[in-house]
This record gives structure tokens, C-alpha cells and sequence, in this order.
């Protein structure tokens, strides 16, 4: 089950593992993981924060190391709100960052100087004499003997008291790419082909980021005194788990970081999924063996040994270290059948629930299943992730009755290529000429955002008049998807929420205007069922922005009497799927109901066979979704369950 953030951050840390348990389990560096990203982002900010403070009581200066990207963002945002609310001053405070692309003028929008400057230098009171970042302005001569110039400037200020770190897809930290030596230096380097296409979404298409940056090396970063190594989401799992459990090697350079002797890696647990003390905690200390840790080894179990779970026996267990689960629970054969029964009565084909008289004994039991319809209401981070994370639930729910309302929460305008508009704004042009609807007003207007759509260069932001065009062509795409599906156009409900309505990849933190028109309109619907995304890895952070404003709103909303009987399930889809063992709701399609789901896919034209941000996985939407449901439906027949088409999954979230 997943929960809403509570205030203490302490609180929903895990239990600390010991330096013993640590070795056991293979932990090459010290972890500490924590519920959810927010409360990883307010302990970093809380340990620079101290670290500021003790040494300007002793007068000296404190040397922060600083990284970009999505990832350190809450922790900025964190020091902003220090520095506003509890007095935190940066004015003894110097700043290295550790990298920037090349070439790179210093006020572009992908800049990391802009980045450093939005995000926190101009909200509090540094000295921007005391910032220091990697010129990608100089010319190609001038390279090498700037970076000499940027480690004397380090070493001229005492060295780095502690250094912020993120982690890429290939194990990279800064731009260090894989081959970079333990003692490499401040430097030039040629960037990957996945540490670009990972960055092309801030420069609106691969073919536009640099091929070339500078970057501290892994030896300038291993002689700062503490580093904190901050990983969040789960498409870093993997890479995290070859960090903290794998063997140094140039191949992976934040493998490197295991030889310093005050690293500390901060994780979510998302971004921990792969490590051994998430996957199989019970192989190195005594485990509470509760309903959910029994599902979580069982399924484990019977996907090691290739079994169904009713065909696991006492040996099965003991070979496998699960001697206690046995000790504890009883039999494999009452483990078994308990295990089984919690994962077949997840599977439902009535996830608004069933009117009373078809209820039957062993049905999945929801908060408010006394109520029949339902108002459902659907969050969707983008105009397209509804249908691709759960169309067939969605198509589900308007055939069995339910009034179903979808909340789109941002125009999805950034995702519209250039030449998409242009053959939208040349139909209208077409279209108001022969219906003789043009005025001079229209004509000059279609005329100038057709000039500025064809002079753009990339990463150019758009005039307002072309975002408001490129936000009418996903909400067309989206009105279109929802007819596929049965839902009327009076019950979407675009919110362009402010925080997006940047015209640029990088967008603002959730505000209170975000939040109050989220609250607005789940008050004004009361509804029973909310459904939001849970899929946290998408490449810029949307959905992570557009959960946090739902569980806001949410939090806000705590006491009100329509809360009673409403229950608040999490998605996947776009980016990853729900493991087995987390499931709590699992909709089984049919092969025709795949087929509806795709054709509801394909009405969002602007994404389909080539989105402009695609992430990491270059499949379509569509076939991300179609292998993911038809995964967990093979997972479900594996173990010896049902055997559908595909599956549709959802987690409960419940406020804390």
C-alpha cells in the first residue's frame, strides 16, 4: 500500500541496518531509505543546513558541491524554504557545481548556470561572486585551462566540505561517463549516447543536445570531506543496486564512491526496489511476518524456484532461507493457500464494485463498496495517460454505470512537435478560407505564429499564442480518447495547472493555486473512487509534480464527510508497472478489450509512433502498455493463478 507523506521525516525513515547487516547483505556503501522522495529531499537539506550554520558560528566559509537535474530539486527547494521561513543564511556560503554541457552560453534555458540561478541562487542571499560553475561559453582552446583554473579555485577555497551527487542511467556522476578513472580530474568529455538521449527532453529532441561537457572529475569529487549520493524514482533501481551491491569498476564510476570514507547514499524506497535489504530482507535479520512480508517472499519463492505458489513444498522453503516463515505461519501448504487467496481475490472485473445483489463471498472488499454507481474521478498527469495506464478499467467502469470523470492536469502542450502545429494552424487557415470565416485579426494572427513556428531553433520557447494552440491539439487528442471509451466531454475537466504553463521543460514546484483547483473540483465532485498516477519515473518529473498536488489536495480534504467512502487508488503504466506482490486491484482485460484500449491509445495522433519525449524506453505508449498489462497477466498464470489477456493494476494509497 501506498501512503501519503506524512511531516516527519524520521519517521518514515526505515529502520537503520547496521554496519554488520549492511556487509551481510552486500551493501558496498552506507543507505538510508526513506518512504517517500519528499522525506529523502528534507533530511539532505536538513544536514546542509547544518552544516552552514556550525560553521558560521566558527566564522568559516562552508564549501558546498552542488549537482542539477530533476532529482536535487526538493532539496533546493527545501533550502529556499529554510532560508525564508527559519532564518538560513548562504551569506558565508561558497558553491561549485559539478558540470555543464559544451558549448553552452550561460543565460540559455538549458543552461545549468539558469538552472542553478532559478532554482536557488536568486532565491536566497548568496554572494554570486562565491558561485562557481564550468564555463561552456569559452571557446574549445580555452577548455583545458579553464578546468586547471576550476580545481584551483576548489583548492583555493578550502576544498569541498560536502558534495551533492545524482546518479545517470549508466552509473555516470557529474558527466563522468563510463571509463572515467578514479583519479580523473575537472575536464572535457564526450557524453554517452544514453546520458543524451536521457537529456533530450530538455532540449526537445536527442539531435539538440551537445555531444560535449565539462565536468569535475571522479577524483575532484572523491577529495570533497562528505558526499551525499541522492537517487529517487524507480528508474534508477537498477543502476543503484550495481552502486551499492556491485563491484568498483571505471565501467560504472559511481562505483567508486564506495572508497570514500564519509559517502552516504539516499534513497526512496522506489529508487531501492532492487537492492537485497527491499527484495529479500528476511535473509539477513529476523523479519515481522505480516500478511504483506509473507506475500512478498512467497511470490519471491515461487518466481525463484519457478512454481506456482500451490506447488511449493516445506523444501522449497528451507532450500530458500525461509525456514522462520515457516516456523512462524505454519505449513507450506496454509502459506501457500493464504497467499494464493490474497492474490486471487485481487483480481476483479468490477473495480467500482458490484451492486449489492451480485456481491459474492471473497470479492475484493473497497472503502465506500456500499455505494452503486459510483463518481469516479481520474487524474491524469498528461491528456494521454488515463487510456495508456488504465483504459480498459476506465472503459470498464462507464459500462458498468459509474458517472466517470477525467481531470487532466496539464495541457501536455510541450509534448506537440513544431511541424504538428503547423499542419493544425494550416487546416484552420484552410478551413476559416473556405467557409469565408476569416477576419484580418485571424489571418495576421495565423499568419505570425506559422512565421515564428518555422523560424524556431530548438529549445526556442514558445510565443503563448502557439502553447495555447499545441494545449487545443492534446485536448482535442483527449476528448477523442474519452469518446472511445464512453466518457462524455462534460465530464472532462482540463485544469492547466500554473506549475506547468512554463513553455519549457523545466517546470515550477506545485503551488497553492495548483492545489486549490485540485481541491476545488474533488469537493465540487465528491466522488468515491480517485484514481492518480503512481508511476514516478517519468523523465522531466511531471507525474511525481501532479501526485504531490493530489495528495495535497488530499491532505486537505482529510475531514471532510465524502472521504468516508472514498478510496484513492495509484496507476501505472506509462513508465513502469506495479510488482506482483504490491497488487492490490487487478483488472483482467480480454483480448477485445486490448484492442478498444489500444484504438483510445491511438486517437493522441501528436504521440503516436514518434512522442517528442519518449524517455528511456523508445517503444510507443501503446506497446509499453500492452507488454506491461500482458506481463502482469503471465505473472498471475505463473504462479498459478487465472490466465487473462492482460491485467490492468492498481495500489490503494491511504493518507497518514
Amino acid at each position: 500500500m501506498s501512503t501519503i507523506s506524512g511531516s516527519s521525516s524520521q519517521s518514515l525513515a526505515a529502520p537503520p541496518w547496521s554496519t554488520k547487516e549492511q556487509a551481510w547483505l552486500g551493501e558496498r556503501v552506507p543507505v538510508i531509505v526513506f518512504a517517500q522522495a519528499p522525506e529523502v529531499s528534507r533530511a539532505i537539506a536538513a544536514e546542509i543546513a547544518s552544516l552552514i550554520r556550525a560553521k558560521a558560528e566558527r566564522g568559516e566559509s562552508c564549501v558546498l558541491g552542488l549537482a542539477t537535474g530533476a532529482t536535487p530539486v526538493g532539496v533546493y527547494e527545501e533550502l529556499v524554504r529554510l532560508h525564508h521561513e527559519e532564518g538560513l543564511s548562504f551569506a558565508g556560503v561558497t558553491t561549485f557545481n559539478l558540470d555543464e554541457y559544451w558549448p553552452m552560453a550561460p543565460s540559455l534555458l538549458q543552461s545549468y548556470h539558469r538552472f542553478m540561478r532559478e532554482m536557488l541562487f536568486d532565491r536566497v542571499d548568496i554572494d554570486p561572486a562565491r558561485t562557481h560553475l564550468p564555463d561552456g561559453s569559452v571557446v574549445w582552446e580555452r577548455v583545458a585551462s579553464m578546468c586547471a583554473e576550476y580545481e584551483a579555485r576548489i583548492a583555493e577555497a578550502g576544498g569541498i566540505d560536502l558534495q551533492l551527487l545524482g546518479i545517470g542511467r549508466t552509473g555516470h556522476i557529474g558527466f563522468n561517463e563510463p571509463g572515467s578513472g578514479r583519479d580523473s580530474r575537472t575536464r572535457a568529455i564526450t557524453l554517452d549516447r544514453i546520458t543524451r538521449r536521457d537529456s533530450a527532453s530538455d532540449f526537445f529532441g536527442e539531435d539538440n543536445v551537445p555531444q560535449r561537457a565539462v565536468t569535475m572529475g571522479v577524483g575532484t569529487i572523491m577529495d570533497a570531506r562528505r558526499i551525499i549520493m541522492l537517487a529517487i524514482g524507480e528508474g534508477k533501481a537498477a543502476i543503484v543496486r550495481r552502486l551499492v551491491e556491485g563491484e568498483a569498476t571505471d565501467s560504472v564510476p559511481a562505483t567508486h564512491l564506495q572508497a570514500h570514507p564519509r559517502v552516504t547514499v539516499m534513497l526512496d524506497r522506489a529508487a531501492a526496489a532492487d537492492l537485497m535489504r527491499e527484495k529479500c530482507p528476511w535473509l539477513v535479520r529476523p523479519t515481522s511476518w505480516d500478511d504483506d512480508m509473507t506475500r512478498k517472499a512467497v511470490v519471491w519463492l515461487a518466481t525463484t524456484a519457478k512454481k506456482a505458489i500451490l506447488k511449493l513444498e516445506n523444501e522449497d522453503y528451507n532450500e530458500h532461507q525461509l525456514q522462520d516463515l515457516l516456523a512462524s505461519r505454519g505449513s507450506a501448504y496454509d502459506i501457500n493457500l493464504g497467499v494464493y487467496r490474497q492474490l486471487r481475490n485481487t483480481i476483479t472485473g468490477w473495480p467500482g464494485g458490484k451492486p449489492a445483489g451480485l456481491k459474492l463471498p471473497g470479492d475484493l472488499s473497497r472503502v465506500g463498496d456500499g455505494v452503486f454507481p459510483k463518481r469516479v474521478l481520474v487524474f491524469s498527469p498528461h491528456p494521454d495517460d488515463d487510456v495508456i495506464s488504465m483504459g480498459g478499467t476506465l472503459t470498464r467502469l462507464v459500462q458498468q454505470g459509474h458517472e466517470v470523470h477525467v481531470a487532466y492536469q496539464t495541457s501536455g502542450n510541450l509534448a506537440v512537435f513544431d511541424a504538428e502545429a503547423l499542419r493544425f494552424l494550416d487546416f484552420a487557415a484552410d478551413f476559416n478560407g473556405s467557409f469565408g470565416l476569416d477576419g484580418d485579426g485571424a489571418e495576421r494572427l495565423e499568419q505570425k505564429l506559422a512565421l515564428t513556428l518555422r523560424g524556431k531553433k530548438p529549445g526556442d520557447v514558445d510565443l503563448p499564442q502557439v502553447q495555447r494552440l499545441k494545449g487545443l491539439i492534446r485536448r482535442g487528442e483527449a476528448k477523442s480518447a474519452c469518446a472511445e471509451c464512453g466518457i462524455p466531454q462534460s465530464r472532462l475537466h482540463f485544469l492547466d495547472l500554473p506549475f506547468y504553463e512554463t513553455g519549457r521543460v523545466r517546470k515550477r514546484p506545485i503551488g497553492e493555486a495548483d492545489m486549490a483547483i485540485i481541491l476545488d473540483l474533488i469537493r465540487a465532485l465528491e466522488p468515491h473512487q480517485i484514481y492518480a498516477a503512481g508511476d514516478l519515473s517519468d523523465p522531466h518529473g511531471t507525474h511525481r509534480v501532479c501526485l504531490d498536488g493530489v495528495m495535497a489536495a488530499l491532505q486537505r480534504s482529510a475531514t471532510d464527510d465524502w472521504r468516508k467512502n472514498c478510496q484513492v487508488w495509484l496507476y501505472r503504466g506509462a513508465w513502469q508497472e506495479w510488482p506482483v506482490d504490491e497488487i492490490e486491484m487487478a483488472v483482467p482485460l480480454s483480448p477485445g478489450e486490448v484492442s478498444k484500449k489500444r484504438m483510445a491509445i491511438f486517437r493522441h495522433q501528436s504521440q503516436k509512433d514518434r512522442a517528442l519525449f519518449p524517455g528511456a524506453d523508445t517503444r510507443e505508449f501503446w506497446q509499453r502498455a500492452e507488454e506491461r498489462n500482458a506481463a502482469t497477466a503471465k505473472t498471475y498464470d505463473s504462479l498459478g493463478l487465472q490466465e487473462f489477456a492482460a491485467i490492468e493494476a492498481f495500489v490503494s494509497m491511504k493518507p497518514i
